[in-house]
């Protein structure tokens, strides 16, 4: 294959939506399935040619990128009826931007290339805002050729992309970024809250604190508003992880509890947890 011309985008959600949308302005052939009809009809208001199933995507296409946010839902539309293995042409290549447990990715590598497919680990980060802007970054692994092939379609949608070495790789990256960002997302509430038991408004403190050395990224982007749907889902990967390789890492055990204190004083759901770690 010496280039790809049409990506399947499989989830049109708040991420895969704007990807479709860069991929079609720079020329490639995009096919999307949701299983949300709204969804679908978003992306071909966008340019996008909609799909009926995950197997259709992928008959379709050189390259499926899957955006979804569990495990579970990974699991479905690669493995499930009408998904991805039903209708995957031999050497198709798989990306998976949706953030796993690094060894379900070296897994799913593996059971992938039993049938002949290649897959790329490339979780997103920034966020929404970034994927409208096609500013998002890849934490890249997997085969080097394959990620190479695919690095203009990458290109489309995000500014920096990185390959850090065989499928898994990417998704330790995501797995360490995502603990900095969960832990300086409860130590800022601390902060602000200490602040304000003191006396101090939390809009004047916190925008004092930008320009100090306290400042972050989640601080400077409110990244709590977010509602923070996979903070604890994330931890639960980390600390599961930790385990297996026999680390002590007792501070991201607190950002679990602290993290999870704060999502239940603002309101928010139940998390989903992986079921595939």
């Amino acid at each position: 294959m010496k280039s790809i011309e049409t990506v399947g985008i499989l989830g049109l959600g708040k991420m895969g939506c704007p990807i479709a949308a860069h991929l079609v302005a720079k020329g490639f052939k995009v096919v999307g399935y949701d299983p949300l009809e709204e969804a679908r009809k978003k992306a071909v208001a966008l340019g996008a040619r909609s799909a009926a199933s995950a197997r259709e995507a992928a008959q379709a296409s050189n390259l499926v990128i899957i955006v979804v946010g569990f495990d579970s839902e990974v699991e479905e539309v690669l493995f499930g009826k009408e998904g991805v293995l039903e209708g995957a042409r031999p050497g198709l290549i798989v990306a998976l931007g949706s953030t796993v447990a690094p060894r379900y990715s070296t897994r799913l590598a593996a059971r992938l290339a039993r049938r002949g497919l290649v897959l790329l680990d490339i979780p997103l980060a920034r966020g929404e805002a970034a994927a409208t802007a096609g500013k998002l970054l890849v934490y890249g692994a997997g085969d080097s050729e394959a990620f190479e092939l695919c690095r203009p379609v990458l290109g489309a949608f995000a500014s920096d992309i990185f390959h850090l070495g065989p499928a898994g790789a990417g998704q330790v990256a995501k797995m360490v970024n995502n603990l900095i960002l969960w832990a300086c997302i409860a130590v800022n509430d601390e902060g602000l809250r200490l602040g304000r038991a003191l006396g101090v408004d939390p809009e004047r403190l916190c925008a004092a604190l930008r320009h100090g050395s306290a400042q972050n990224w989640a601080m400077d982007t409110q990244a709590e508003r977010s509602g923070m749907p996979w903070a604890e889902k994330d931890m639960s990967i980390v600390l599961e992880e930790a385990d297996r390789a026999r680390l002590s890492l007792p501070l991201a055990g607190t950002v679990k509890e602290a993290i999870k204190g704060l999502k239940i004083r603002m309101g928010l759901g139940m998390p989903e947890i992986p079921e595939h770690l």
